[in-house]
C-alpha cells in the first residue's frame, strides 16, 4: 500500500518516540489501531449496505 522499507519504518518510529515519549507511545499505538479497526468495520458495513441495495431491485 505505502511501499515503505525497514529504514523508513525505523525513522518513523524514532520520530514518534521523540514526539510522544516512551511512556505514551504504546497508548498512541493502541488508539491508532482501534481507530483503524473501527474505520475498516464502518467501511465494510457501508459496502455491504450498498451491495444489498444494489441487489434489492433485482428481487422484485
Amino acid at each position: 500500500m505505502f511501499n515503505l522499507g525497514f529504514g523508513e519504518l525505523a525513522l518513523i518510529l524514532v520520530i514518534a518516540l521523540v514526539v510522544f515519549g516512551p511512556r505514551k507511545l504504546p497508548e498512541v499505538g493502541k488508539a491508532m489501531g482501534r481507530a483503524i479497526n473501527e474505520f475498516r468495520n464502518a467501511s465494510r458495513d457501508i459496502q455491504n449496505e450498498l451491495t444489498e441495495a444494489a441487489k434489492e431491485p433485482e428481487k422484485n
